[in-house]
């Protein structure tokens, strides 16, 4: 059976283990996802990930990242675009989410950016996720 929303299963793993408290959850990999993934560490919002050698299929192993006490870190972790309606973002449109709390996850003609990497880099795109 094949998958229509590869990034959309991505994000559904991350929220149902950072629900139940878990410290690693694994994931088939693509590029789009490593670069999700990469946006969501250089934030902040994940501890890191891996590549995992000894698998059958490529896989990614997510290490999440929890505050004092076990309070999560990522709070709301949401798909704007999905395959039936895609959201696209111009670098004019962009305004901070949460007064700079949050964070849109964008894919761009130069890679998958953070919305603060696109406004400095002068550059829009397809709004992938929304994370806080």
């Amino acid at each position: 059976m094949s998958m229509t929303d590869p990034l959309a299963d991505l994000l559904t793993r991350i929220r149902n283990a950072n629900r139940i408290g878990r410290a690693v959850v694994d994931c088939p990999a693509s590029n789009l996802k490593r670069g999700t993934l990469a946006v969501l560490k250089r934030e902040g919002f994940i501890q890191e990930f891996k590549d995992l050698e000894d698998v059958k299929f490529p896989t990614v192993r997510i290490y999440l990242k929890y505050g004092r006490d076990r309070e999560r870190v990522i709070r709301h972790l949401q798909r704007v675009s999905k395959p039936g309606c895609r959201i696209y973002s111009g670098v004019r449109d962009m305004a901070p989410l949460l007064d700079g709390q949050g964070v849109r996850i964008i894919s761009t003609p130069r890679g998958v950016l953070s919305d603060r990497e696109c406004l400095k880099q002068n550059v829009g795109g397809e709004v992938l996720a929304e994370v806080w």
